[in-house]
């Protein structure tokens, strides 16, 4: 895909990300507690997106000859690139938990984590699912030389996908919303992947293959994270639901 392609990819999903974020917002002000909601999902495209998004692109050769100093196999330097990200973007979803108030409501009453306790949500919720994906592709790109878009947008797909299973099929209409905030996870590792491995162009059956694949990682949360197995009572959303 050429450059000026991939801009239109990525400028068209930011333009529908946009549009419909804020048809919902408008749709649900009325309601205070929705409000709150997406003014904190808001708060991620501010800042997640737009803020960290614009510094990972801005900056991509930097943070590229950065990585390339790390003296670790480029596998693991993948997945601890995204394990960084992923935390990152989990404490700005925390924050923006944690700043109900600002939002016009009390802590709890509106939320888009599960806990406000940022390490509760990492080790419990959120990061520890995503290691296992990140392996997944770690995987998949020392077998086939994906773009680093391509990663972007599967990746992206399947958190979508997860968040679609997860929470229900309303999330299918801002795919684009989902996209970035999973996709720029894994964007900037794969572009710090060296290019001169020995990896082949993957088909184009693959690529919706590679939406699915990082499922089948899961199972390694066992191994990777005991500490779930060990607290099997741990609660799903210690807030009240919201209706």
């Amino acid at each position: 895909m050429t450059h000026k392609r991939a801009a239109i990819l990525v400028l068209s999903l930011a333009a529908w990300m946009i549009l419909v974020s804020g048809v919902v917002l408008a749709l649900n002000w009325p309601n205070p507690t929705h409000r709150a909601v997406i003014g904190m999902a808001w708060g991620l495209i501010v800042i997640w997106v737009g803020g960290c998004g614009l510094t990972m692109w801005r900056w991509r050769e930097f943070w590229r000859r950065l990585a390339a100093r790390v003296r670790l196999p480029w596998g693991l330097k993948f997945v601890l690139g995204c394990v960084m990200l992923a935390l990152v973007e989990e404490a700005i979803t925390t924050l923006m938990t944690n700043c109900a108030p600002l939002f016009g409501v009390p802590v709890g009453q509106a939320y888009i984590t599960a806990s406000a306790n940022y390490l509760d949500v990492v080790l419990y919720h959120s990061v520890v699912v995503f290691v296992p994906m990140f392996i997944g592709w770690a995987v998949m790109l020392r077998r086939w030389r994906f773009p680093p878009l391509a990663v972007f947008v599967l990746f992206g797909l399947t958190g979508l996908l997860a968040e679609t299973i997860s929470f229900g099929p309303q999330n299918l209409g801002n795919f684009a919303f989902w996209i970035f905030v999973y996709g720029l996870m894994v964007w900037l590792p794969a572009y710090c992947v060296p290019a001169e491995r020995s990896a082949r162009c993957p088909r184009w059956w693959v690529y919706p293959l590679a939406v699915a694949i990082p499922f089948l990682f899961l199972p390694l949360m066992g191994v990777l994270s005991p500490w779930l197995w060990l607290t099997p009572k741990h609660p799903t959303i210690h807030f009240p639901p919201i209706h």
